[in-house]
This record gives C-alpha cells, sequence and structure tokens, in this order.
C-alpha cells in the first residue's frame, strides 16, 4: 500500500494575487511591534461530534497577514536587530506515503483531500514556509520577546511566555489595520456584494415556493447562489418573515411565508477569499404594501437616506448612526409612540425600543469587522477612504407591545446597504438592489409576479 504512488508535486503554481497587499499589511504591522516577535495563529478544526468536524475558518487576522486559509497554521513575524520583522509561516505538510499519516486519522489527507507542501506554499504566499509539527518547540527555544493572538490555537499559546494585556495589543492592532480596505479588498468586496445581489434576485423569483413551504426555501435559494459563487454564506441568513422580522437575529428561518406580511432578508455572500457582504432588504409578500407597512417602510427608508448622506471622509463615524437615529426618533414621536420633544427623546434613548440596535458597522473579512479595534480609530474615529461599513436602520414593533396599537404590533422594516468611503463621499456597493417603496413593488411585481 505504500507503493506505486505517483509524483503530484505542482511546478506550475504562482504566487496568489494578494501578495504584495498582504506584504505591505505585514509591513505596517511590524512597524507597530518593533524588536518583538508576533504569532498569528490560523486555527484548528473544532469537532462537532465524534470524528465529525465543524467547516473549518480561519482567523480573520491570519487571512489578512497572508491570504492563506489553511487550518494549523501560524505567521510568525521574527524580529531583526534593525526593527523589522522577517515574515514566515508555519503549515501542516503533506502526509508521507511511508508511514502510516497518510492512512490513519479523520484529519489524514486520504479522508479529507490535498494540502498544498512547504515548497507549494512557499510559492503560492510569497513566503518561507517551516513544518507546524516544531512550531511549538521552535517557538519555546527562542527567548525573543513575544505576542501572540490568544484564544486561537491553544499548543501554540502554550509554547511561548506572554501576557494578555500585551497579547490583547497585537489582536487590536491586527483590527486596526484591517479598518481601511486596500483595493484589492475593495475588489473583493465588490464581488460579494454583486454575488448578493444575484442571490436577492433569485430569492424573490423563488417567493411561490416559500409561501407553499416556510421560510427556509428563502434562505436555501440564496445559500445555493453563495455556495455556487463564493465560500458559502458570510454569517446565519436571516429568513424573518411576519412577526418574525421584530426578532434581530432571526436564523431559524421555520416559520410560514403569508401574504400581506413582510419578509426580512438579511443576507450576504462571502467570496472565496472569505471577505463577505451584508445586505437587507423588507418585501411584502403579496407584492404590494399595505398602507400602515408602507408608513412604517418609508420611516426606515428615509432614516436610512439621513445616515447614508452623513458616510463621507473627515465625517466622525458616529455622525450616521446619530442622523438615522434622529430621524426615526422624530417620527416615533410624531406618531405619539414616545414623548417629545424629539431631541429630547432622542437624547435620553427613547427610540432604541423599536429601533433596538446601532445603524450600521464595518465590514470585511468579518461581517462585523474590526471587533476588536480601538474605540479612538473605529467608533470614536473618523472615516476615510477605503472604509466599508453598513447602514442599517430598522424599526421593530414586538408582537407584545402593548404600548402601540394592535395593527402594528409584529411589523419589523430593516433596510440595509454596503458602502464604500470614497475621497468625495460614498459609493453604495449595494444600490443594484431596490430600496424605495416603489422601486421594491416594481422589482417584486417583474421577478415574482
Amino acid at each position: 500500500m505504500r507503493t506505486g504512488w505517483a509524483d503530484t508535486e505542482r511546478r506550475d503554481l504562482r504566487p496568489d494575487e494578494q501578495v504584495p497587499y498582504a506584504a505591505a499589511r505585514r509591513a505596517a504591522l511590524s512597524a507597530r511591534f518593533p524588536g518583538e516577535r508576533l504569532v498569528i495563529p490560523s486555527g484548528n478544526l473544532k469537532a462537532r461530534s465524534n470524528d465529525d468536524s465543524y467547516p473549518f475558518r480561519p482567523y480573520s487576522g491570519y487571512v489578512h497577514m497572508t491570504g492563506d486559509q489553511a487550518r494549523d497554521g501560524a505567521l510568525v513575524l521574527e524580529p531583526r536587530a534593525d526593527g523589522g520583522h522577517d515574515a514566515y509561516c508555519f503549515q501542516l505538510p503533506r502526509d508521507s506515503r511511508d508511514d502510516n499519516e497518510f492512512w490513519t486519522g479523520s484529519t489524514a489527507e486520504l479522508w479529507m483531500g490535498r494540502r498544498r507542501s512547504l515548497a507549494e506554499s512557499e510559492v503560492v504566499l510569497g513566503l518561507p514556509c517551516r513544518d507546524v509539527r516544531t512550531a511549538a518547540d521552535d517557538l519555546a527555544a527562542s527567548g525573543a520577546p513575544t505576542r501572540i493572538v490568544r484564544g486561537i490555537d491553544p499548543a501554540l499559546e502554550a509554547a511561548v511566555a506572554t501576557d494578555e494585556e500585551r497579547d490583547d495589543e497585537l489582536e487590536e492592532a491586527l483590527s486596526d489595520l484591517r479598518l481601511v480596505k486596500d483595493d484589492w479588498e475593495v475588489g473583493e468586496l465588490r464581488k460579494a456584494v454583486d454575488s448578493t445581489v444575484r442571490g436577492f434576485t433569485d430569492a424573490i423569483g423563488e417567493l411561490s415556493r416559500a409561501i407553499a413551504s416556510s421560510e427556509r426555501w428563502i434562505e436555501g435559494t440564496f445559500f445555493r447562489r453563495a455556495r455556487l459563487e463564493g465560500n458559502s454564506v458570510g454569517y446565519g441568513t436571516i429568513c424573518a418573515a411576519g412577526e418574525h422580522a421584530t426578532i434581530m437575529h432571526w436564523t431559524d428561518n421555520d416559520g410560514p411565508v403569508r401574504p400581506g406580511e413582510l419578509l426580512l432578508l438579511d443576507a450576504g455572500v462571502e467570496t472565496h477569499t472569505l471577505y463577505t457582504a451584508d445586505v437587507t432588504r423588507t418585501l411584502p409578500i403579496s407584492g404590494t404594501f399595505t398602507p400602515l407597512q408602507r408608513q412604517v417602510y418609508d420611516a426606515v427608508y428615509e432614516a436610512q437616506e439621513a445616515g447614508m448622506a452623513a458616510v463621507k471622509p473627515g465625517a466622525a463615524y458616529r455622525d450616521f448612526h446619530e442622523a438615522s437615529q434622529r430621524h426615526l426618533a422624530a417620527r416615533l414621536v410624531e406618531w405619539g409612540f414616545i414623548e417629545g420633544p424629539a431631541e429630547r427623546a432622542y437624547e435620553l434613548g427613547l427610540q432604541r425600543r423599536f429601533t433596538m440596535a446601532g445603524t450600521g458597522h464595518m465590514l470585511g473579512l468579518d461581517v462585523h469587522d474590526c471587533a476588536q479595534a480601538r474605540n479612538e480609530e473605529y467608533v470614536d474615529g473618523v472615516l476615510e477612504p477605503g472604509m466599508v461599513l453598513t447602514v442599517e436602520p430598522g424599526l421593530y414593533f414586538q408582537p407584545d407591545d402593548l404600548t402601540v396599537p394592535e395593527e402594528w404590533r409584529g411589523i419589523g422594516v430593516r433596510i440595509e446597504d454596503d458602502l464604500l468611503v470614497t475621497a468625495d463621499g460614498h459609493e453604495n456597493l449595494s444600490a443594484g438592489l431596490p430600496r424605495s417603496a416603489d422601486e421594491v413593488e416594481e422589482w417584486m411585481a417583474r421577478l415574482a409576479g
């Protein structure tokens, strides 16, 4: 069994197109930590049950710094005397046919598929690559002051002497450096959004099938597009019909889809390079909004317009959120659901009973990207060209909320788009999907009948 195998080493590989961008990102990280060794693991498989593992998703900071998606790897920036760093990757090599590692074990190549050899990875990543099976000993043997991203690879974490505060600073820096996307990343996000637009179009075309079955028909329809054109969905798809639309993160998607009610679809395709879109549309299942549904929808649309107008370079990050929330607070006062005046209601946060969440977030490798970035760089910072964020105001009237008239209860509306900050304002990357009530109705009439 150990003989008769062909040489399958690939000698036709070329560097990945992301190589120069990843090198620039590593240089920016290096400049923040002169004289220190930095260890950024990719992560390990996680068991679902017995020998069945969850699909592997590498740590986003590792992907950003390498372009690699391999499990059980790690990027190391080794300090040089001049203050810079030499970068290399630990990788899991191919299994040898000469011993049992190829034949046994649930993670062997024979069972899970071919991996790249170390030589192949060096070509693709543009980095020296070493056998990760020696990583713990190699890292432990060096006395260089070290930082590691915690919670990703327990074995590597145990091999180095670090402290939590300094490690947290490394994770913050990795998030900070993802705030402004380079040209390559913007291109990937465009791909994610374009596929997402097609996924929404698929879902509307299948709406009659969802009415005959459940929210899961919509979920499955969108998932098919995500798997055909990308890696998967970037997060758990929210297909929320009727009163489920008032639940911010409804992912059971097992409820009925009934004409006369609304369907809130929040979904995003994740590209093969792991960049994701995040778009929401709220749709009248019968094809036409009722007067009350349109009243709520128009208020959210106007709030989104106000928020989007605030997205421009030099603006405070919080400006778009505040613009949207102020508009919704004014509408809720006008409708008599919260006590005015509107400015006082906003300052007290009274609108949050019905708006619930913030109005957006950064977008990129993670759907809530850059989550560990420092407040002064993110939520208390200013917008710069190259940042990509969502603007997603909503109104949610819970089915058991006795402070609103019965006919309002169970109505949930959110509209979400992905915006790229440009030199003179912003570009709505998801503008290919209709937003206004009239546009949505025309779109549905054309696609769903």
